[in-house]
């Protein structure tokens, strides 16, 4: 004999179906894809190559919003203080980390408000000297040469407490050179004044000094991953080099508000891995000077926790702190 559903029955049915439906229905609306700088360079073309290739398998359109400023903190902050429902995101650089330690009054936790989703790629910085300043070969002689007249070479960044800042001051601890460090405005006009000869030396961007070393306006020594870089196969490692404990990266990944439920994250984490091996978006990105990541959440966790080790101990040192 058919009995009727009980309203406790009914309820547990519809308890049991809610997971599945909510799994299903991410994205429900179109996604807000947040790039903490001004629009341009390759942190556009990575969250417009892989947004683009999201909206396509979700059928939902995904934005790349740009809220540049503060040293990526504003577009963070955005992002932090967001529904934690998925439906915003954070192209997360390195300085996501870095200035967690260099501002003294950061609106927001790194470690405590963003789920993290993912590591999208990896650029080694290189080790970049004007000939005419510094006309070493090797590491071993940029060193010996800093070390000779400590205090008077100088060197440039895109700004106080950025990646290349750090970088330098990380291999400062590990090397005991002492330099004079000069901020800019953007990569850009630091890498026309070491051209210049106005600074010896600079950690930068391999796609930013790439056409001045190929002219011979420049020399690079190093870079500074664990592997050699696909763009300059001759060039050393910092491990190779002499210097096993030193590895730095510029690197971009994905992180979501903390909260965002674990369905969520893990279709995230999922269909980005997905993006990045299809091979229009590898090729776009290798093409970049990027290495392709695309880990697990757990690994991408791993990874934001060995940053957090590496910057905290390079900024403390050199007491950068930006107002």
């Amino acid at each position: 004999m058919f009995r009727p559903f009980t309203r406790a029955a009914l309820g547990a049915l519809c308890a049991l179906l809610a997971g599945p439906l909510h799994a299903q229905a991410f994205p429900s609306k179109p996604v807000r894809f947040v790039v903490p700088f001004a629009p341009g360079g390759q942190s556009d073309v990575v969250a417009r190559t892989v947004g683009q290739k999201l909206s396509e398998r979700w059928g939902q359109p995904v934005i790349v919003d740009n809220k540049p400023g503060a040293a990526t903190t504003i577009g963070a902050d955005f992002v932090a203080k967001s529904p934690a429902d998925g439906h915003t995101i954070l192209l997360s650089p390195a300085p996501f980390v870095i200035t967690q330690y260099a501002y003294p009054k950061l609106p927001y936790d790194s470690r405590k408000d963003f789920a993290p989703i993912t590591l999208l790629v990896t650029n080694p910085l290189v080790v970049t000297v004007n000939p005419v300043r510094m006309p070493v070969k090797n590491l071993a002689d940029f060193v010996g040469m800093i070390k000779k007249d400590p205090g008077k070479l100088s060197y440039g960044s895109p700004g106080n407490g950025s990646l290349p800042h750090v970088a330098v001051e990380l291999f400062r601890l590990q090397s005991g050179i002492d330099a004079i460090h000069v901020p800019y405005k953007g990569g850009g006009p630091a890498v026309l004044d070491l051209v210049g000869g106005q600074i010896a030396f600079m950690f930068a961007s391999p796609l930013e000094v790439l056409p001045n070393v190929k002219a011979g306006k420049l020399n690079v020594l190093a870079v500074t991953s664990a592997r050699r870089a696909a763009v300059l196969p001759e060039v050393p490692t910092m491990r190779e080099a002499g210097f096993p404990q030193y590895e730095a990266y510029a690197w971009f990944g994905v992180t979501a508000p903390a909260g965002t439920p674990r369905d969520v994250q893990a279709k995230l984490n999922a269909d980005i891995v997905a993006a990045l091996k299809s091979p229009d978006v590898a090729e776009r990105l290798t093409a970049q000077g990027a290495d392709v990541a695309g880990n697990s959440i757990e690994e991408f966790a791993s990874f934001l926790t060995a940053e957090h080790a590496r910057w905290s101990q390079a900024v403390k040192a050199a007491n950068v702190v930006v107002q």
